[in-house]
């Protein structure tokens, strides 16, 4: 019997690769998607993704997608109550499993163990503790196509925001910054690769400064 698993889907390239790293598992069911929303701007929280983006990726995956919205800000006991209400509906549907695509952040890891432990799920991690240097080729080899979204400006230089996730940009991060960004220095969006059944067809916008970050916005073409 296969097991049902809800996957964490930020829209960037380290859920896309979980997504593509499952389905090559037999014993697994992909029940969905599951993305937090920002509900004052309509797009999916930190990446600053659009939902009509968001929508067309699920489309693509051919998976349900399941939203959950957080205000901004979103007070702690906010984001778990509402999270606590998706994973009840989630154990109605038979799932007690969630996937991420956590790399390396054992924090970040436990606290999702913790909280999906007290209403009685598990967590699993498929990429955990793969190699991000060698995880970041593979995905570019096996034709993953992304786009910077966000960068922070602390950690990674502001041009890097809205270029694409290829080899060359991979080759001009200096050695200080993961390359899969995986302690926050830029998050992407996915649209192509081998766990879509088309690409998403997007254009770049604009790119401007808040709340510390800098953002460059995607639109469907």
């Amino acid at each position: 019997m296969s097991t049902r698993v809800l996957l964490s889907w930020s829209t960037g390239k380290d859920s896309a690769w979980t997504l593509h790293r499952l389905r090559q598992q037999r014993d697994i069911e992909i029940a969905g998607l599951l993305t937090t929303v920002t509900e004052t701007y309509d797009r999916v929280s930190m990446h600053a993704v659009r939902r009509k983006i968001l929508h067309a990726q699920a489309a693509a995956a051919g998976l349900p997608l399941f939203e959950v919205e957080i205000p901004s800000p979103c007070p702690n006991e906010v984001y778990e109550a509402r999270m606590t209400a998706a994973m009840a509906d989630a154990r109605r549907a038979g799932v007690a499993t969630v996937a991420f695509g956590d790399l390396f952040l054992e924090d970040i890891r436990r606290y999702r163990e913790v909280n999906l432990e007290r209403v009685g799920m598990r967590a699993v991690f498929p990429l955990w503790k793969a190699p991000t240097g060698a995880l970041a080729d593979e995905m570019i080899a096996a034709g993953l196509r992304a786009i910077v979204t966000c960068v922070d400006p602390r950690q990674l230089d502001p041009s890097f925001s809205g270029r694409f996730f290829d080899a060359a940009f991979l080759a001009d991060l200096s050695p200080e910054v993961d390359p899969c960004g995986e302690n926050g220095e830029f998050h992407t969006l996915v649209f192509d690769g081998p766990m879509f059944s088309q690409p998403v067809d997007i254009v770049r916008g604009e790119t401007v400064e808040r709340d510390g970050f800098v953002f460059t916005d995607v639109l469907l073409a």
